[in-house]
């Protein structure tokens, strides 16, 4: 098969597609013929030494993928060889076969391309995770999103609107705050040009919010603090302002604040498949009734991989970039 490798850790450049085995599945994994993968801020992390993919993955970056199962064990799943697919993985979505554990493969959404499917599991998977099941956004709760015209940012917007939260993001130029105001966010913030804890401060009377999804950590994590509610709770997912900070924990103690985190990478499929099951449930109606939708900036032949990071690295995409197959 064809497939698209890390050939040295460095820039978009040492992308090569390559050929490769075909991946054999084991038990409790199935086979995909790959139609569409997902590219996400991990797969640049891999591609620059930083991020290696955990004991047991494939080499070959790419974290989800859509297409159809073509063999191996679909267990309990109510899956079935022909069926359409979109699936979250440890590695090896960019490739034109790739094996994936059942149990975090879902059904395309009725209505939904490939392309689209592709999109999916890692955002959503990580979204479903970090903001609802450790951020805990429930009841009136409201959300503040850095990084709001992401993949990840993109949908948290909807998920949350969606499930009647009101949502502040940032972004890093007029038009993305514009973009993430028509996808649901009561308010956008260009943090290029304002200081999101004033803009915060002044939407909410001075009360701040009550979750924050944070992928910048570094400095932001003080000023985070700041835009908190009482009880609030900051959920770090990715590191892009660096990974330590100094904070006043005198905040903390007196407003009863909580800083958490995750990855979502080297957790057991045991964990990963529940939060499939939720998915399933919450979240697969909104997006078979249009509610929600994936969004996708752009898509690039597997062969132009490299193309595809550059985009990326650039950082001015809305929404998901796509690889077909």
């Amino acid at each position: 098969m064809k497939a698209v490798e890390i050939s040295t850790p460095g820039g978009p450049e040492v992308l090569k597609l390559v050929d490769r085995p075909m991946p054999k599945p084991k038990a409790g994994e199935v086979l995909i013929k790959v139609s569409a993968a997902g590219i996400n801020r991990p797969d640049v992390f891999q591609r620059k030494g930083a991020y290696p993919p955990p004991a047991g993955a494939s080499d070959l970056p790419g974290l989800e993928v859509s297409g159809e199962i073509v063999g191996g064990d679909v267990g309990d799943t109510g899956l079935a060889v022909g069926d359409r697919v979109c699936a979250l993985l440890a590695g090896g979505g960019y490739a034109e076969y790739c094996v994936a554990p059942a149990e975090q493969c879902l059904p395309v959404p009725a209505g939904l391309s490939d392309v689209e499917a592709a999109g999916l599991p890692e955002t959503y998977f990580t979204v479903w995770s970090n903001v609802f099941d450790r951020g805990h956004l429930s009841g009136e709760d409201t959300l503040l999103v850095h990084g709001g015209a992401s993949g990840i940012g993109t949908t948290a917007i909807q998920l949350a609107t969606a499930m009647g939260h009101k949502v502040y993001a940032t972004a890093g130029s007029d038009e993305r705050v514009g973009a993430i105001e028509n996808l649901g966010a009561i308010m956008g913030i260009n943090y290029r040009t304002h200081d999101f804890v004033e803009e915060i401060k002044k939407a909410t009377d001075g009360r701040g919010v009550d979750v924050i999804l944070d992928m910048v950590a570094g400095d932001y994590i003080n000023r985070d603090l700041a835009c908190l509610a009482d009880d609030g709770r900051i959920v770090i997912i990715a590191l892009l302002g660096g990974a330590k900070a100094t904070i006043d924990c005198s905040q903390v103690m007196r407003r009863r604040l909580t800083v958490t985190g995750s990855t979502l990478r080297p957790r057991p499929v045991a964990f990963k498949a529940q939060i499939a099951q939720a998915l399933r449930k919450n979240v697969w109606p909104l997006l078979e009734s249009g509610k929600i939708k994936p969004i996708v900036h752009a898509t690039f032949p597997l062969a132009q991989a490299s193309d595809a990071h550059a985009m990326m690295d650039a950082g001015e995409q809305i929404g998901k970039i796509v690889l077909t197959v």
